[in-house]
């Protein structure tokens, strides 16, 4: 191992970080997330509340005789955010429709495939000759996985898509409209999903690795014990003990949409923008699009090898 020496005067090269982080700053952050979950969950609602601004409008239907929108209309909207300087260009993908159908088989397929077409579109620009000194990235950092509020258990569509989703993607599951369940049940569910994931097996964001430091270890097993997050979302103020809030009023009363003692949103909106925003982005590039890039290219180089065997038998 190299020693460590210490400068006997002051040289300067410490503030790199302030360098790199004025170009950051210039540049600007990419941070792309993708909603996946029934029709009529919230998922519009929440992501505008997450980021408290008003980005997308709501996917579901107004009327019963309106047609259900299918999950092949995946959409995007794009947004810059800016806050105290710090530019964040979101893209936000949208999947209205998801498991709506009587027949759900396959409903997934053009949610995987539209993640690995980013992988896919991210490495054709990484080849090339003449590449552009910053790449677009439009691979997905973040799916939010909404679940239904039944009490139950996961259904097994919600099993057999997250365990393909955890795959390709980092998936952060969350329970919608957690203020329909009493606080026993919201308990009581959390701890059925908790199993159910452990034994079929599905393996979640966030991941330790050898890097991590036991600070860093710790924050991650408690970010695991609330998963999935119960939230509820609400772009709305109401007024509790004169103070404007975001919540919603019911007839028993009023959520409190930032109470750690109402819902576990405060807790959702902490860990994706305020701890692990850049952990997301790296585990996208260096875990999942990695996992893809050398498979790709593997099966790249294994078909340029094929192809002069090929052509020795024909001849």
């Amino acid at each position: 191992m190299t020693e460590e020496i210490r400068a006997t005067s002051y040289v300067g090269f410490d503030s790199i970080t302030q360098q790199i982080e004025h170009k950051l700053l210039k540049r600007g952050f990419q941070f792309n997330v993708i909603l996946v979950g029934q029709t009529g969950l919230g998922k519009s609602t929440l992501i505008n509340t997450i980021f408290a601004s008003h980005l997308i409008d709501s996917k579901g239907r107004f009327s019963a005789d309106e047609p259900v929108r299918q999950t092949t209309e995946i959409q995007t909207e794009s947004h810059v955010i800016v806050e105290n300087g710090v530019k964040l260009r979101l893209n936000i993908v949208d999947t209205p429709g998801f498991a709506d159908q009587v027949n759900n088989e396959g409903c997934w397929d053009p949610i995987i495939k539209y993640i690995k077409d980013q992988h896919s579109a991210y490495l054709r620009k990484e080849l090339t000759a003449m590449r552009d000194r910053y790449i677009q990235d439009t691979r997905i950092h973040c799916c939010l996985y909404f679940i239904s509020p039944t009490g139950h258990n996961l259904r097994p569509i919600d099993v057999i898509v997250m365990k393909k989703l955890s795959e390709v993607v980092n998936v952060v599951p969350v329970i919608a409209k957690a203020d329909s369940l009493t606080l026993e049940e919201r308990e009581s569910f959390k701890s059925k999903i908790r199993e159910e994931l452990v034994y079929h097996n599905i393996r979640l964001y966030p991941f330790d690795t050898d890097e991590d430091e036991e600070e860093e270890i710790q924050l991650n097993e408690t970010i695991r014990e609330v998963i999935p997050f119960a939230v509820v979302g609400s772009e709305n103020n109401v007024i509790i003990d004169g103070k404007s809030v975001r919540g919603r009023k019911t007839r028993w009363g009023v959520v409190n949409v930032e109470d750690p003692n109402h819902c576990e949103f405060v807790h959702l909106r902490n860990f994706l923008t305020r701890t692990h925003l850049q952990d997301l982005i790296e585990t996208t590039a260096q875990i999942h699009y990695e996992a893809f890039r050398s498979k790709q290219l593997l099966a790249l180089k294994e078909g340029v090898n094929q192809r002069p065997a090929a052509g020795n038998a024909q001849q």
